[in-house]
């Protein structure tokens, strides 16, 4: 690093006054002819050519995990883990040191918010090996990077960054020069070591990371566990990533003993589908490499107050918006006198627009009383003009439906490479949409709404 020293190109060698101009005799301790100019050290360059060694990956021990970091930690890397209070951070970073321990991998665990004995508990109920965990409740950077140099680990975990703080610094733990600061300097450690830092972060009440932005900005990968407390799906997302993509989504189910991964989300997300009922289509949703069909719900009811509602839980408050405009202008569907309420059942979230067609859907089948096909699957971007768009992946979308059994696919224009064990249906608008539905399925039971006559496009 270049300090002011280095800026001040003359210093006296014997008192050590340093200036920018040259002195035949030191102002500071009247020597004569003692200064000198230091030299700024040169920095390392290299090239990028195939020629450069790449940094090796480090396999977690925990499919899902690997699956987000795209295939795993990299030496030197920095990673920032945040979610909720509860949400099972600290039970994530246990297994992730035992399933590295297992592995032969040398770690270490800094507890700041928790004592050793406090962690050995939830070890216990976990069916961790607490014997080849090495843990210290350290919360000094200082202190903290005294300890490993002793231990020479190859992953770190700081559970949580809010608890460290570094001396010399009037702030308390947790603010934004003490995150910063202790940050930097984990950060640096990870980059001469070649070890892994594993960051434990927390979150604010509007769901932000706690601290200063240029905390995501300081580490190379930014993780976030979701999910609602209540239920036990819990969904792993990266933020950010520097040595992978941001598209994969690691999915896990909480249980007595800590987090499993789940290795078939769409039979799980599907085993509670209910056959035969009105306001429910599937569709098959892409979570980076991975295709996950997803049980779109929707229910229109008489106004439970003088103003109608409008709820969406897993999608998109504006695209429901959207979708309910379109319905009324394209397919003359009145529904601003009623509730609407559209959800992604199983408590994960749809942020594709790729899910419009088959939310379009649900909402018709609830207003107008007629279900859907049970074997029928729908993917597709609905414009305001009323087209059906292509979306991308097409064809690991319904490959999926294929191995669940699905046999019917509503699918825009252009798409190819359909399986041959579905019947593909090509919609160019959502007025073709609605009427394939209305031709095809039978009502369950009569309504209030009458269902057919306004399901014709609006003339313009």
């Amino acid at each position: 690093m270049i300090t002011r020293e280095h800026l001040a190109a003359y210093r006296c060698e014997e008192c050590g006054h340093h200036s920018s101009k040259w002195f035949g005799r030191c102002p500071k301790c009247s020597s004569w002819s003692t200064q000198t100019a230091p030299t700024v050290p040169t920095a390392a360059v290299s090239t990028l050519g195939r020629g450069a060694r790449a940094p090796a990956r480090i396999e977690s021990g925990i499919g899902e995990v690997d699956r987000v970091l795209g295939g795993g930690f990299v030496s030197g890397e920095i990673c920032l883990l945040a979610g909720e209070p509860g949400i099972g951070k600290s039970t994530l970073v246990l297994q992730l040191l035992d399933a590295l321990g297992q592995s032969g991998r040398t770690t270490l665990l800094v507890t700041g918010e928790e004592s050793p004995a406090q962690v050995a508990l939830r070890a216990n109920r976990l069916q961790v090996d607490g014997e080849r965990l090495r843990a210290t409740s350290e919360t000094s950077v200082e202190g903290i990077l005294e300890a490993c140099a002793q231990e020479q680990p190859e992953v770190v975990v700081v559970d949580s960054i809010q608890t460290v703080e570094m001396s010399g610094l009037d702030q308390a733990a947790g603010s934004p020069v003490q995150l910063r600061d202790c940050t930097a300097a984990l950060g640096r450690f990870a980059k001469r070591e070649g070890a892994v830092v594993v960051l434990v972060g927390h979150v604010t009440k509007d769901g932000g990371i706690a601290g200063p932005k240029t905390l995501e900005h300081m580490v190379d990968a930014v993780l976030s566990l979701e999910g609602e407390r209540t239920t036990s799906l819990r969904l792993l997302r990266a933020v950010k990533n520097r040595f992978g993509s941001c598209e994969e989504t690691g999915v896990f189910v909480m249980g007595r003993r800590g987090l499993e991964g789940v290795v078939d989300p769409s039979a799980m997300l599907l085993a509670d589908r209910r056959r035969g009922v009105t306001g429910s289509v599937v569709f098959p949703g892409l979570e980076g490499t991975r295709c996950v069909l997803i049980e779109m719900q929707a229910l229109v009811a008489p106004p439970s107050s003088g103003q109608p509602r409008r709820v969406a839980q897993g999608l998109e408050g504006g695209r429901l918006s959207l979708l309910l405009g379109v319905l009324s202008k394209h397919v003359n569907l009145q529904l601003a006198p009623r509730d609407v309420f559209a959800s992604a059942a199983g408590g994960i979230a749809v942020r594709e627009p790729a899910s419009d067609l088959a939310v379009l859907l649900a909402l018709v089948s609830a207003a107008t009383d007629i279900p859907v096909e049970e074997d029928l699957v729908a993917v597709g971007e609905v414009g305001l003009a009323g087209e059906v768009r292509r979306v991308p992946g097409i064809e690991r979308r319904l490959a999926e439906a294929v191995r669940l059994g699905f046999r019917t696919a509503l699918i825009p224009r252009g798409c190819s490479d359909v399986p041959a064990q579905l019947e593909p249906v090509v919609l160019a608008d959502v007025a073709a949409a609605v009427a394939h539905i209305a031709a095809r399925a039978q009502p369950m039971r009569s309504r209030a709404v009458s269902p057919l006559p306004q399901l014709e496009p609006v003339s313009a």
